[in-house]
């Protein structure tokens, strides 16, 4: 396993240098298939993104970091509201929803000390915020972009560089 020291420069180049895409061109239709899911209007696209940004932060990838940062910003969230997601829990910048749809994400991503992730009391919090279609929306939420993790985990696109175009 490689060490690296703490002052060492990350480099602005991605470690696979073609897009997976490019060698798997079918996961542009799963992309746009499970975009298309989330974007049902069951859950508002900012709690998506919010899920989506707190998983980034969760599993340390840079990459999704900055890229949900960016889509929350150029949907016009507030700096409060970005920058607090990593400390949601004291933040007064999120709705009951939001705050159960994070917890939801928090769950699934953390390992538990009780063995049960999701506990019945978060279900149960969860769903009073949301329909079943909507719960259903952001289970497929978490998924994607727990789908997209490996990518950005081994492959390590650039940081910041277009969404469309982050291997370049």
């Amino acid at each position: 396993m490689e060490t690296r020291s703490i002052t060492t420069e990350v480099p602005m180049a991605p470690r696979m240098p073609q897009n997976p895409a490019e060698l798997i061109p079918e996961l542009a239709e799963l992309s746009a298939a499970l975009f298309k899911v989330t974007g049902n209007g069951s859950v508002p696209r900012s709690t998506i993104s919010l899920v989506h940004l707190r998983a980034g932060q969760i599993v340390g990838s840079t990459y999704l970091t900055v890229l949900h940062t960016g889509f929350l910003r150029k949907a016009g969230e507030s700096e409060e509201r970005i920058t607090s997601v990593a400390s949601w829990q004291d933040s007064p910048y999120f709705t009951g929803a939001e705050r159960a749809a994070l917890a939801l994400v928090e769950a699934v991503l953390q390992p538990s000390a009780d063995g049960e992730r999701v506990s019945n009391e978060l279900y149960a919090q969860a769903a009073e915020h949301y329909e079943p279609k909507a719960l259903a929306t952001l289970m497929v939420a978490i998924g994607q972009v727990n789908f997209f993790t490996p990518v950005a985990l081994i492959a390590r696109p650039v940081p910041g560089r277009s969404f469309t175009d982050p291997w370049q």
